[in-house]
């Protein structure tokens, strides 16, 4: 299914920075040090993005991976403020299984996958990491399982039916 993209500039986005890496290079004079961020951007309106930034210095690192998060956002579908069904996201080693919850059970998650489900904009919410505790791995699969989201009246549309139908 083709989606459309997303102009960053219109929305009004707040960051949370997941991670910072200090990552080492050893050549001929010795190491030089960068710094490498991970960083989540959202409206908490069903918009949220990932970027990762690599440079000399932290503040230009997170800079960078805003700017690249801004570049890859991505629409959740919400039901009030949950999500339409059960799904499983999947990258690399990170499995992460995220269900819908009742009104008031506000964001039960780990760190990073907190990160992505507080600013997409979801208040109730259970996420269960099956794999890897590596945040960058979790934070892609969270992506991953939210890309793959669905409310009845997308079902409807691409089967040709209507929402009474399939709900029955």
């Amino acid at each position: 299914m083709l989606r459309k993209p997303i102009d960053a500039r219109q929305l009004d986005l707040k960051e949370k920075v997941v991670e910072i890496r200090r990552v080492t290079k050893v050549v001929k004079g010795g190491r030089t040090f960068r710094f490498s961020a991970l960083v989540v951007v959202g409206d908490e309106n069903g918009h949220v993005g990932i970027g990762t930034g690599k440079a000399m210095e932290v503040p230009d690192a997170i800079k960078k991976a805003v700017e690249d998060a801004k570049k890859n956002l991505i629409y959740v579908p919400m039901v009030g403020t949950t999500i339409p069904h059960q799904v499983k996201g999947q990258f690399g080693a990170g499995n992460i299984l995220i269900m819908p919850a009742q009104e008031g059970t506000g964001v039960i998650a780990g760190g990073p996958v907190r990160s992505v489900l507080e600013l997409a904009g979801l208040k109730d919410v259970r996420a269960k990491s099956l794999g890897t505790n590596n945040s960058r791995n979790m934070v892609n699969a969270t992506m991953e399982g939210l890309k793959n989201l669905r409310t009845a009246e997308q079902i409807a549309k691409l089967r040709g039916r209507k929402v009474e139908d399939l709900l029955g």
